[in-house]
């Protein structure tokens, strides 16, 4: 039996019921889902520049589909919390108290 080895997708969710779409697969491999997931909140920040309310990755073995995901069931952390299950989210910088 050959090891899984597990992707990590990118996937922008708009508001509301809109569907979440893939954006891209990141390059890199996991030996092992526990591997995707603590790289996440790294490879999401690399992300920044794309255009989605949300940005999710989801951590997978390499040749299965995503898991269907609706930007209603991605619940935004608070401005500059990273969420710590799957799936994590992208949140902007936190904004910087005025003096």
């Amino acid at each position: 039996m050959e090891p899984l080895v597990y992707i990590m997708a990118i996937l922008g969710c708009g508001e509301s019921d809109a569907p979440c779409r893939e954006v891209t697969v990141a390059e890199a491999r996991y030996e092992s889902e526990a591997d995707c997931l603590a790289a996440t909140e790294a490879e999401l920040m690399r992300r920044g520049d794309l255009l989605f309310p949300s940005v999710v990755a989801q951590c997978r073995p390499a040749g299965t589909r995503p898991q269907p995901l609706r930007g209603s069931d991605v619940a935004l952390p608070a401005v500059g919390a990273a969420v710590h299950a799957p799936p994590r989210l992208a949140s902007a910088e936190p904004p910087r108290e005025r003096r």
